[in-house]
């Protein structure tokens, strides 16, 4: 029996491959689950109301591209939130959470060959996993960017040859970045669009964290598009509900771009998509609505970082995110003080390795360890103090 090998090389996921490192050991302490970034944040109160009211549309096929009311709500928040007017019908696709999103944008809309040769795309490393996956199953070469301390935490694609970017079909860039917190100002986007621009290719931008910052909201890339009057289809951007509403188990989430890159992703999603249920539709076309409770969630999550900051303050090497709910400490080597953490504190992190590829014998990743803060406040610092008083005194 034959199996395809596009995936064979695909490295243990992140997760299952830390259960592996712990789980044979014994935690030190109670445990404190500082790993998955599952928001444990309340999500609005009024949710359980209104899916109860929408029930009868379970016995419904849902419209795969979205019902109108919803896309409309999203239309409206990316106005609100971007100053950018997208057509609610043609620019928007409703998606079952970003990771489909992210996968099938490349499944769509990367092309079979790029300058007469296989295409590239552009990951930033570390970098969320589905971006590998989709690249290997496209048959493209991914091309895995550094985004270090050097870089200011964003990929450098600028940095590339000229035979790499012209081979570049698509950019994924996740801002406020994951693992890092780093944020792309206007000048990074500005600038990547116009290198996307003269080599031809679409910029992917994951922003699922833009609605968790510290004083100002960050920029977005369709935003910067639209101001440049650069080409709409230049761009896609996702946003979910996931960490913005602390909703992660709703499933929604939305691609916006340009009428010729939506329509391609519906036509793929006729044939293979799974569309959010109605009712879970009634629910996020509510939640788009309303921004009190994302103020709410937002203020919670300033409180973490003012937390984190005093138990890190005389840390050397420690950098406060600009925003997201994930601290990227460096270590000496993230596995070996992964393990220490558990057998000696009961703290579980995640080594950075293990969201990051080798390239050239070097791992940006392994010398961090992700931490995330999504425990009640109470338990995150009890978590830090822990971990800082293990490693780094």
């Amino acid at each position: 029996m034959k199996f395809p090998e596009r995936f064979s090389h695909l490295p243990e996921y992140a997760f299952p491959r830390l259960r592996a490192l712990l789980d044979v050991h014994e935690p030190g302490d109670t445990p404190i689950a500082m790993t998955i970034g599952e928001p444990q944040h309340p999500f609005p109160d009024w949710v359980g109301s209104i899916l109860a009211e929408n029930l009868d549309g379970f016995s419904k096929y849902p419209p795969n591209d979205g019902a109108y009311d919803l896309l409309q709500a999203i239309g409206d928040w990316i106005k609100r939130r971007y100053d950018v007017t997208v057509d609610a019908g043609t620019q928007i696709l409703a998606l079952n959470g970003t990771r489909e999103g992210l996968y099938n944008a490349a499944m769509a809309l990367c092309p079979e060959t790029k300058a007469s040769k296989t295409p590239i795309i552009l990951t930033p490393n570390p970098f969320y996993q589905v971006y590998a996956v989709a690249a290997l199953s496209v048959g493209a070469e991914p091309v895995y960017v550094p985004a270090t301390f050097d870089t200011g935490y964003l990929p450098d694609y600028a940095s590339l040859s000229k035979d790499v970017l012209d081979r570049t079909a698509l950019a994924y860039v996740c801002s406020p970045a994951n693992p890092q917190g780093a944020v792309a100002d206007a000048d990074y986007w500005r600038d990547l669009i116009n290198l996307a621009e003269k080599h031809d290719f679409k910029v992917l931008a994951d922003e699922c964290y833009s609605e968790i910052y510290r004083d100002t909201p960050p920029i977005g890339a369709l935003q910067v598009a639209d101001q440049m009057g650069a080409d709409p289809d230049r761009v896609v951007i996702f946003h979910s509900l996931s960490k913005r509403s602390n909703l992660p188990g709703l499933r929604s989430g939305f691609a916006a771009s340009g009428a010729g890159n939506i329509q391609r992703m519906k036509q793929l999603r006729n044939y293979s998509g799974a569309p959010l249920p109605l009712p879970l539709q009634k629910v996020a076309t509510q939640v788009w609505i309303d921004e009190d409770h994302v103020d709410n969630n937002r203020a919670l999550y300033k409180a973490k970082y003012d937390v984190a900051d005093q138990i890190f303050t005389n840390i050397d090497g420690y950098r406060a995110p600009q925003a997201g709910f994930f601290l990227w400490l460096p270590v000496q080597d993230g596995e070996a003080t992964t393990l220490k953490l558990w057998r000696d504190t009961g703290v579980r992190v995640l080594p950075g390795a293990y969201l990051s590829r080798d390239v050239g014998g070097q791992n940006p990743g392994a010398n961090y360890i992700r931490v995330a803060m999504v425990a009640p406040i109470d338990d995150m610092q009890r978590g830090l103090i822990r971990l800082r008083d293990c490693i780094y005194k």
